[in-house]
């Protein structure tokens, strides 16, 4: 892993060296930025590796971030963390680009997870990453695809229910079949595939 580097982007002194310390004993290369402006002023077109970047920072925000790099043509996948997550903040960063938005406090192991997926070659597509994914939407029916629709959008179940005029039973059944049919193993997961697939608009 000697040429894979992780680019930290946080505002918290702790969690840049925590982080930094987590990946170094990990084995990757790691470098750590204060802010996305900090950031942005040194990242060149032809860097290597993934940045791991919070939501939350002075000045700009991890998604403007993902939006700037996008800008410039670079692509440097990007995992969001934050530890101020909701369904459209989510849906955001997904659609902005991100490869993964994961909630602090987390396992080590759920980002590492995150952070290999990210540097694994040869990367997929973004149109055959949607492809896969529209199959899989493809297979559920239509109330599925509607209960879906309000999941994503951040409603407990018992608000599903209501909108559809079902019992909460039933959202529960539903959401069951969803992540089977999906193969989906959580709510983010399914934001990400909706957001692909044109089912989700961050909105409450």
């Amino acid at each position: 892993m000697a040429d894979q580097i992780v680019y930290v982007v946080d505002d918290s002194q702790d969690v840049r060296d925590s982080l930094a310390i987590l990946l170094e004993v990990s084995g990757y290369r790691v470098r750590t930025y204060a802010s996305a402006l900090d950031f942005l002023k040194v990242v060149e077109p032809d860097w290597a590796g993934c940045i791991v970047a919070d939501v939350r920072m002075p000045g700009m925000t991890g998604i403007e971030m993902q939006k700037e790099l996008l800008a410039r043509s670079i692509h440097l996948p990007v995992v969001i963390i934050t530890a101020h997550a909701d369904v459209p903040m989510a849906v955001a960063a997904l659609k902005a680009g991100a490869v993964d938005f994961i909630e602090k406090p987390f396992r080590d192991e759920i980002l590492l997870g995150s952070i290999r997926s990210s540097l694994a070659l040869p990367r997929p597509s973004p149109s055959k990453a949607a492809s896969a994914r529209a199959f899989e939407i493809g297979t559920l029916s239509p109330r599925e695809q509607e209960v879906m629709t309000l999941l994503v959008a951040g409603h407990p179940n018992k608000v599903v229910a209501d909108r559809l005029g079902i019992s909460t039973r039933t959202v529960e059944v539903h959401r069951a079949h969803i992540m089977e049919k999906t193969n989906a193993r959580n709510i983010a997961e399914l934001v990400r595939m909706a957001c692909m697939n044109d089912l989700a608009d961050g909105r409450e």
